[in-house]
């Protein structure tokens, strides 16, 4: 089955491979699990919502958290805060916990965790619970205009 995310990739003639797994909850850590890849390469595809300046996509490795004051500072805002489901489903047109940020139905802002690109494949969403696309995590920075930064702890 094809996704927008799988077409945009096509599109933009980015590698990818697709693995499914049996989506029994949401998380990086239930995915990395199911599929048997390292949960330090299994990306979450975070919705931050940067009050007036809008919301953004942060991609973190999946053993990691998200730094909100850090991002805070770099976007110059006052506080970042996690999107609601209902906000992020919205933006993306992807289901909460299959977001991908290839494919999205309004373009944001993506920041990417800077440790990420010191992979040779990485795991991230391709638009459906229960399917991730491996790819070189370079290829990310091909595909969106990414903010390479230190957001995770």
């Amino acid at each position: 089955m094809s996704t927008r995310a799988i077409t945009f990739l096509q599109h933009k003639d980015i590698d990818f491979k697709v693995t499914k797994y049996k989506h029994k909850k949401k998380g990086a850590v239930y995915a990395s699990e199911a599929m048997g890849f390292p949960l330090r390469k299994t990306i979450k595809t975070l919705v931050v919502d940067l009050g007036s300046k809008g919301c953004l996509m942060a991609l973190i490795p999946g053993d990691k958290e998200l730094n909100l004051a850090l991002l805070a500072r770099h976007y110059s805002v006052k506080k970042a805060s996690m999107a609601d489901p209902a906000t992020a489903q919205r933006l993306t047109g992807y289901m909460v916990g299959g977001i991908s940020p290839f494919g999205v139905k309004k373009a944001l802002p993506v920041a990417i965790e800077a440790t990420l690109l010191h992979h040779d494949k990485i795991a991230i969403n391709g638009g459906q619970r229960g399917m991730m696309l491996i790819m070189n995590p370079n290829d990310i920075l091909r595909a969106l205009p990414c903010n390479v930064l230190e957001l995770a702890q």
